[in-house]
């Protein structure tokens, strides 16, 4: 009598995971301006690190009153994996401890991502690099900021203009294993109004690769279907319609979008 097949473990995905594992609160992180988490999260027999942020511990916003920042942090992860780009680490909307809130999966940073941002003395940015303005750094002096001429950041670049990011801070980029770029802390992005305010400005007025042009015209179709019908169930039916406007903006344009000057263009403090 032979001996019964074994059958292998059942993979448990990341968004399984961050919905129906186990949280258990490490500690606080407590350079945030609202209550983040750090939890670890265990499933059938799997066990990583997140970031929990209950919709208790959000701070009022006079400028995004409809909806919550959790709702917002999913929505961009959702508008991330519709890009296939994958630039927001798997984040969902679940109970918690402290009530409904965003878990996000925790990424550990590689130590090189001060490459990708810099402050340089001359009015020139230099080779690989992509000049964003002129900053003061004490005593009179002023600096060039600068951002690497890397194609991860430009993709980052075309999901903030999406999105309406109004937050992309250098703190809020994490490289990762195997040359992966996060971007995280999405909570204040898909306003009607026109709020991009970011690091990111060294494409400003480019033409879009015809990379982000073929992604853009995925989104469009995406967010006509099965993407809108699961973005207003996060965001208001307003700034779903805001989204697609932007993304048809783009594909009209096909250039990376410029400050507006009606917002403050850089976000502060920049890191």
């Amino acid at each position: 009598m032979s001996a019964p097949e074994r059958i292998p473990p059942r993979s448990v995905t990341n968004a399984e995971l961050l919905t129906e594992g186990e949280l258990t609160v490490r500690g606080q992180i407590r350079e945030a301006s609202n209550a983040v988490l750090l939890c670890d999260v265990s499933y059938e027999g799997r066990k990583s690190s997140c970031v929990y942020k209950p919709v208790a511990g959000e701070r009022p916003l006079w400028d995004f009153p409809d909806g919550t920042l959790a709702q917002r942090e999913v929505a961009a992860y959702e508008v991330s994996e519709a890009t296939g780009w994958g630039l927001v680490p798997t984040t969902v909307l679940r109970d918690g401890p402290y009530g409904e809130g965003m878990c996000q999966l925790w990424i550990e940073p590689m130590p090189d991502g001060a490459e990708l941002l810099a402050l340089v003395d001359g009015e020139e940015p230099g080779e690989g690099w992509k000049a964003v303005a002129f900053a003061e750094v004490g005593e009179g002096r002023t600096a060039l900021l600068v951002h690497a001429d890397d194609e991860r950041l430009r993709r980052m670049a075309v999901l903030d203009a999406v999105i309406n990011n109004a937050d992309r801070k250098g703190g809020h980029l994490l490289p990762a294993p195997e040359g992966r770029l996060y971007g995280i802390d999405h909570g204040v992005t898909f306003n009607v109004e026109n709020k991009l305010r970011t690091l990111l400005w060294g494409w400003a007025g480019e033409k879009l690769t015809p990379e982000a042009l073929g992604v853009l015209e995925g989104l469009r179709d995406a967010l006509g279907g099965a993407l809108g019908l699961r973005l207003v169930k996060l965001i208001t039916e307003a700034e779903v319609d805001a989204t697609r406007a932007r993304v048809a903006r783009l594909l009209q344009s096909g250039r990376h979008p410029e400050p507006s000057g009606e917002w403050p263009a850089i976000p502060w403090p920049p890191v």
